[in-house]
């Protein structure tokens, strides 16, 4: 109890945003670190830095809407508004710079490991957000005053000290922590991240035309091929629907879950609210990301005849099987009960997420405590198909080691590089337009397709456009929030049994349904009285999308103002500054 109210102490001392703030306390550094358990204690801070899922299941894109579309797709972001913390990264060199007061050194590199790897994935968050940022790997006395007063470092040098860091890490870290299973950082999460970086940065470069593409590309290919052929990781393949399975389990899945938030509200008084922000925020998956899914067979739904204009009960028949573990579709069966569930048009564009449903003690605010997925192999497996694709080193066996794993595990054909690339799908490239003319078009397409259904809402999509330059995909000022296909005013068979279970009206209804919909009040159709369901239909989103601008985020104001003008602003974005 003793050692950690020292602690306490201490994390009162560093607990402003001031780089610059010293210790007040009777405590002094050398009193403390001395020990495994000080080290522990200290770095047990960190993982509070890791993305929740309250946030991370509800960003939307082009692939996913709700009553909230984030700062991003409405515009508000501004140099007013925005506010960065180097809180965590003092705490974090300033054990690297003290952990030598223990004397036990295998608690000394583990625990190095674990500073390391956070720092890695402090400036990667940064690096995404902001472009250029000042690299600091020491702590700031408040006589310092040039690092006080230190210009931004340019990205690939900050990057390339991201990915030397999570490399030093995966060197130090433990491969496993048999007691804590996957809620620790170890070696192969330390690797699994580092694909993630690579290959954000490689892609941006690419395309963006900038220096240095390839080698970031090279180095996201290695890092989860380490990964993928050494750490044991496969997929959850247990139950009938695996996919489904593997987001509402209470104890995340350690075959293939690398990284996890644990939640258990009865013992850790920890919980989420995935759950009801689903429906209470009324999240619904656009038509667009709907027309991604594959039929069982492996061809296209896009290539059938008329699905453009296809009903729910037909579009949902013969899919990838992902699709009805995703999507609340014929056949959906909440966890414990024993009735379907039909779907209501209650969603936004009329496709309700199943993904992350557990039972109903769930539905309500902070009663989710199923573990959340922070880290999965499948997205290894994604990061180096992607990478080797991009590079134009791709081969068949490389698919067959990744993209082909998840299709296998979801019963679907295999993705066949060749046919791929003889035949690029029309519909994918009008979904990603900026994907390069050239011989690996068509499985560039492809992987993105797998990447899009498999990785749905686990918060990468918005920044999978960022990097591909992509973003103008998820505003409707260039593309529509269509949702499902009402052919016209009347009753409708919501799950295939042949009996109606949903009238669509205009002005009074006309049956005695449980389910009613009323056009231009509970949805609002492309067409007037038929069409698409349209998402925000009297709102704009994107009229000003500036490329230059809007891919990153402005400089907070007021951190320009501290540093008289050392801190740039991003360009396109004004604050009023004449620095």
């Amino acid at each position: 109890m003793t050692r950690i109210l020292l602690a306490g102490l201490i994390l009162i001392g560093f607990s402003s945003c001031d780089l610059s703030l010293l210790p007040e306390d009777s405590v002094t550094p050398l009193q403390f670190f001395k020990t495994r358990a000080d080290l522990e204690l200290w770095t047990n801070q960190f993982y509070t830095m890791l993305s929740n899922p309250n946030t991370d299941a509800g960003v939307n894109a082009d692939d996913m809407i709700d009553k909230s579309m984030g700062a991003v797709i409405e515009g508000t972001r501004s140099p007013a508004s925005e506010s960065w913390s180097w809180t965590q990264l003092r705490n974090i060199n300033y054990l690297l710079e003290y952990s030598s007061n223990c004397e036990d050194e295998a608690a000394r590199n583990e625990f190095n490991g674990v500073a390391l790897f956070f720092r890695a994935y402090f400036y990667f968050d940064k690096v995404r957000r902001y472009g250029d940022v000042p690299w600091y790997d020491r702590t700031i006395g408040s006589t310092d005053v040039e690092l006080l007063n230190k210009p931004r470092d340019d990205r690939g040098f900050v990057m390339d000290n991201v990915l030397k860091d999570f490399r030093d890490a995966a060197n130090l870290l433990p491969t496993e922590y048999p007691n804590t299973k996957n809620t620790r950082v170890t070696k192969w999460v330390a690797l699994a991240f580092a694909s993630r970086a690579a290959l954000y940065e490689g892609t941006f470069r690419k395309y963006r035309n900038m220096e240095g593409a390839e080698r970031y590309l090279q180095a996201a290919a290695e890092f989860a091929r380490e990964f993928i052929d050494n750490s044991g990781f496969d997929l959850y393949k247990g139950g009938s629907q695996p996919y489904r399975e593997l987001f509402y389990s209470d104890n995340a899945k350690t075959e293939e879950v690398v990284l996890a938030r644990s939640y258990n509200f009865a013992g850790l008084q920890l919980s989420h609210s995935v759950q009801f922000s689903i429906s209470n925020n009324q999240q619904g998956f656009t038509r667009r990301f709907i027309n991604h899914y594959l039929m069982e067979d492996g061809s296209r739904f896009t290539d059938q005849p008329g699905y453009e204009t296809m009903f729910f009960t037909d579009e949902m028949k013969n899919r990838d099987p992902r699709l009805e573990q995703t999507v609340l579709g014929l056949n959906y069966v909440q966890v414990g009960e024993t009735q379907p569930t039909l779907n209501d048009l209650t969603a936004y564009c009329g496709y309700k997420p199943i993904k992350f449903i557990s039972n109903k003690d769930h539905d309500g605010a902070s009663k989710g405590t199923s573990d959340w997925p922070l880290m999965r192999s499948a997205e290894v497996f994604l990061n180096y198909a992607e990478a080797k694709a991009e590079l134009g080193t791709l081969t068949q066996q490389d698919l067959n080691i990744s993209v082909n794993r998840l299709r296998a595990r979801a019963n679907m054909p295999n993705l066949e590089m060749a046919a791929a690339n003889s035949n690029p799908d029309p519909y994918l490239e009008s979904c990603y337009p900026n994907v390069n003319k050239g011989g690996n078009k068509g499985v560039i397409l492809e992987i993105r397709r797998e990447r899009t259904i498999e990785m749905v809402m686990e918060g990468l999509r918005q920044w999978d456009l960022f990097r591909w330059k992509e973003a103008e995909q998820m505003l409707n000022h260039y593309v529509p929030y269509h949702g499902l296909y009402i052919p016209g005013v009347g009753s409708y068979d919501m799950n295939g049994d042949g009996t109606p279970d949903l009238e669509v009206y205009e002005t009074t209804s006309v049956t005695q349904l449980d389910i009613k919909v009323r056009i231009e009040r509970d949805i609002f159709l492309s067409n007037g009285t038929s069409g698409y369901i349209v998402g925000f239909p009297k709102v704009t989103y994107g009229t000003d999308w500036n490329n230059d601008r809007d891919y990153l985020w402005p400089i907070p104001a007021d951190q320009r103002v501290l540093t008289q003008g050392a801190l740039s602003q991003n360009p396109g974005w004004q604050d009023g500054l004449s620095y």
